[in-house]
């Protein structure tokens, strides 16, 4: 297996943000090789590779590309094949936990910035937008001034390296929305309305910006397609599994010695990126983590040795996500954890449908009954109910990921919310309390 870095291997360089060291670093180089190939050959190289979506979905990138209707050789272009496309750059980087795409940005735009060129000249786009959280400021202040150099540089504009490809990059800030991360709403926001997100289908490769077939790639998945063109299918595919190839960025935070981000193949272990960190902090023990932030189930110690690739986590009852791994420890609650996930998704939730917002809101108060004590045994079969009236029955994936916490501390933690019972409800519980989610990890 390759050794890595690759995705930050800039990161440690002196100015590493600035068009200088980023050339001097064989920054364009995988430009200039897009640029002489076809679009639709970098469309096969890119589903050749395996490149999968980093954003949490894991969607073949190639594939994705591939919805993109395009005009037929000799044909006039009629319907979504005769409009613009577009590329839309999913730089929202809220998930709690989340921090890989922020760091990345701030300490190498220009990967970012050459993965989006190649990217839209695969797709056949003319204008690409980076859409990045609002509350991002030092992050979109550097990347306005790396689209300047470009720019400058000539990888942006008209006639991009003399190719004849024409290209339009902006930068636009959101209003600091959670919801915004799920692309449809994203769309939205982009457009001026309120960001909710939009009934599917249509999907956004036929109907997305302005109505017209886009794209939307996270920023991590953008910025591995330079490598991808410049190694080639086989060297990408060396790193990890088979079915989920290349170098990742794990984001460790909380109960280590070391909190960062690690760069490791596809697949490495909790246990392996623990010991890069230096372990859990000294005369303590892990009690539980989030394999892909704070909308995936929990894991707990018997998880060490799962792969942390897509369908590894899956198999073993959670979700990749966006590789947040918050790592708790035997001094934390899980319930007051559970509580203060289950506020932020309350808090965030955009209020279109129903089951997110009233469910989300009335999981935070019986979460909080029980985290101070004044909770009943049948609080315990509410909390169940509700997250199996919210799960698939929302609009969008948010309402799912606020129950993922809740159903997973009760399979593997009920018994730290009965100890949180008074103690006449505690002599309560009987057989009718049912304690096994419907939906929870097996």
């Amino acid at each position: 297996m390759p050794l890595t870095p690759v995705l930050t291997t800039r990161w440690g360089a002196e100015h590493s943000w600035r068009l200088s060291t980023y050339e001097r670093l064989d920054g364009y180089s995988a430009l200039r090789t897009a640029l002489s190939m076809q679009p639709d050959e970098l469309v096969t190289l890119v589903k050749d590779s395996g490149l999968r979506g980093r954003g949490g979905a894991g969607f073949p990138t190639g594939m994705k590309w591939s919805f993109i209707p395009q005009p037929k050789p000799g044909e006039e272009p009629t319907g979504p094949a005769a409009m613009p496309k577009y590329l839309v750059v999913n730089a929202d980087e809220g998930e709690p936990g989340t921090c890989k795409d922020l760091p990345l940005m701030m300490a190498d735009p220009h990967s970012l910035i050459e993965g989006v060129i190649i990217s839209s000249y695969a797709i056949r786009s003319k204008v690409a937008v980076i859409y990045v959280r609002g509350e991002a400021v030092h992050a979109h202040r550097r990347l306005l001034n790396a689209v300047g150099e470009a720019y400058a540089a000539g990888y942006l504009g008209t006639d991009i390296l003399g190719s004849g490809y024409d290209l339009e990059l902006i930068v636009h800030a959101g209003a600091g929305a959670y919801i915004c991360g799920e692309e449809t709403a994203l769309l939205d926001s982009l457009e001026g309305y309120r960001g909710q997100p939009r009934l599917k289908p249509p999907f956004p490769a036929v109907a997305g910006l302005y109505g017209a077939p886009t794209v939307i790639n996270n920023v991590e998945t953008l910025a591995s397609v330079p490598f991808v063109v410049r190694g080639g299918a086989e060297w990408f595919k060396a790193f990890g599994p088979e079915k989920s190839p290349g170098p990742k960025i794990y984001s460790l935070s909380g109960r280590v010695v070391r909190p960062g981000q690690y760069e490791a193949p596809m697949g490495t272990t909790m246990r392996e990126l623990l010991e890069m960190a230096g372990g859990v902090r000294p005369g303590h023990e892990l009690k539980f983590w989030t394999p892909g932030g704070s909308s995936t189930p929990y894991f707990t110690a018997e998880h060490l040795d799962v792969p942390l690739d897509f369908d590894s986590v899956a198999a073993a009852g959670s979700m990749l996500g966006t590789t947040a791994l918050m790592v708790f420890d035997e001094t934390d609650s899980i319930v007051e954890a559970t509580l203060r996930f289950t506020e932020f998704y309350a808090h965030e939730s955009c209020g279109k449908c129903t089951p997110c917002r009233e469910g989300t809101y009335w999981l935070v108060q019986v979460l909080e009954r029980i985290a101070r004590g004044r909770g009943t045994a049948q609080d315990l079969d509410v909390l169940v109910d509700t997250c199996d009236n919210i799960l698939g029955r929302s609009f969008c994936a948010l309402g799912d990921g606020a129950t993922s916490c809740i159903t997973s501390s009760l399979k593997y933690f009920k018994d730290d919310y009965v100890a949180l019972l008074p103690p006449e409800e505690q002599a309560r519980l009987g057989r009718s309390l049912r304690l096994e989610p419907v939906g929870a990890a097996s």
